[in-house]
């Protein structure tokens, strides 16, 4: 049976003068941020790396009282420990703490006052290379208890932030919108994210739908449609049929779904005479941006075609690969995904992953560094891959997973996004235009992500 770790303190009567306690702390961009979520304190030197680099020290530094709270950590866990008294703490900031940097903090009894219990305590912080960072003097009342308890083991925190969807959003501040038919905007959800995007310059809005429906949708959230092109149509199945004609046409880049259900717009999207087909089987990417992955993730085809065969997968590839170049990934790393790593004759999907392979070897697939079968362990966990001594340019460090059929691309994004705090965004690709499918579930950042997405793919277009 494994004992749990003990936390003892120190009394009065055990420290001697000249006594020291210490410990060591490397600064990470997580431990600045949840110190700024903690103490409210935003300061761009702490959150902004464009702002820090124009500042007095030219990077993100660590707020003064992060140092600080380690000495506070010092006293309270080791010297004198649990039932110490924090009375005064004197804080020098002599130099900045940046990310990287490995601090060591000590503390040294200075002074023993056996009237009152009290001591006080030298306090530094120096860097790895020597340099002092914080120098000070606490006062405390000493415990006189001896006090030993199992050591509290704190909760793992995570920081969503989603940095690589507010990158997305970021990258497509200097393009102009694109016109965007949005189909049966009816509903208070889908019309404030559609004007949500069209404040931000993604998206020029034309909304098709009842127009009766569409202004009480407007007016129940104190929107104004006075400057919006809005087309007047019966119902749901004359706004898709309208919003794929004026793309055809080429009276917009993209089409956007609405309170509509995705199979009734794909059904006019994919209409032979009529539709916005091309060449390229239709498609869905899911763009997400997951916390403990360091890139963002991409997933295919989780949305669109149930049980793709091997051609259509070669287009469901292609189609992620395309996305990507236009958001300025010029070598994706795509990983077909399977149960297992090995190709095995009962498994179809690692049938499909090794020809998939050989065809990117023909340049059958471009633009990309294609591999597979492979787990989903071995695509995102390199330390995975490691272990199972798989040798891949692509395992461990994926930008593309290919689901193997929908219901397993499905299950993982909801996976991601319900279970692992990822946020996603979304579009159809292979059409004429990008075909932007919001869920009714998707929040306001999703949608803007979405529909930042088919303004970079429709601008690479151009």
């Amino acid at each position: 049976m494994q004992h749990q770790e003990l936390i003892e303190n120190r009394t009065f009567d055990e420290i001697q003068v000249g006594d020291q306690a210490s410990l060591e702390r490397r600064l990470t961009e997580r431990d600045i941020k949840l110190f700024a979520i903690m103490s409210g304190d935003v300061n761009p030197a702490h959150v902004d790396e464009d702002y820090a680099r124009e500042s007095l020290f030219h990077e993100v530094i660590a707020h003064g009282l992060w140092g600080g709270s380690l000495i506070s950590t010092v006293l309270g866990t080791q010297l004198p420990g649990p039932g110490t008294i924090y009375l005064n703490q004197s804080l020098s900031f002599r130099r900045p703490i940046g990310l990287g940097d490995l601090v060591t903090i000590t503390v040294t009894v200075k002074t023993k006052d056996a009237d009152n219990g009290h001591l006080t305590l030298d306090c530094l912080c120096t860097n790895q290379d020597g340099q002092r960072v914080i120098t000070g003097e606490a006062e405390v009342l000493a415990p006189k208890k001896k006090v030993r308890r199992p050591r509290w083991i704190p909760p793992e925190v995570r920081v969503e932030e989603h940095v690589h969807l507010r990158r997305l959003l970021d990258n497509a501040k200097d393009k102009d919108p694109i016109l965007t038919a949005v189909v049966q905007p009816t509903d208070t959800t889908s019309l404030e994210g559609v004007m949500a995007a069209a404040e931000k310059n993604l998206i020029t809005p034309v909304l098709i739908g009842p127009s009766a429906k569409v202004q009480d949708a407007a007016e129940a959230v104190g929107i104004s449609l006075a400057d919006v092109e809005l087309h007047d149509v019966k119902h749901s199945h004359a706004a898709a049929a309208k919003a794929v004609s004026l793309a055809r046409a080429g009276q917009v880049q993209a089409v956007m779904k609405g309170n509509i259900h995705t199979d009734e717009l794909m059904r006019a999207v994919l209409q032979r005479e009529g539709g916005l087909r091309t060449e390229r089987r239709l498609s869905h990417v899911f763009a997400f941006d997951v916390p403990s992955y360091a890139q963002p993730l991409f997933i295919t085809d989780a949305a669109i075609n149930p049980y793709p065969t091997l051609m259509h997968k070669r287009d469901i590839i292609q189609n992620a690969v395309d996305l990507l170049h236009a958001l300025g990934i010029d070598e994706p790393r795509v990983a077909l995904l399977s149960a297992v790593e090995n190709v095995t004759p009962t498994l179809q999907s690692t049938l499909d992953a090794a020809s998939l392979c050989k065809m990117a070897d023909r340049g059958q697939i471009q633009g990309a560094i294609v591999d597979g079968p492979l787990a989903f362990d071995n695509a995102v966990s390199e330390e995975a891959a490691r272990i199972k001594k798989i040798q891949s340019p692509v395992a461990g460090k994926a930008d593309i997973l290919v689901a193997p059929d929908l219901e397993a691309g499905n299950m993982l994004a909801k996976q991601l996004e319900y279970l692992g705090g990822a946020e996603g965004a979304g579009i159809a690709l292979g059409a004429r235009v990008p075909i932007i499918l919001t869920s009714r579930a998707d929040d306001t950042t999703s949608r803007l992500a979405s529909c930042a997405l088919a303004l970079q793919w429709a601008h690479a277009a151009l």
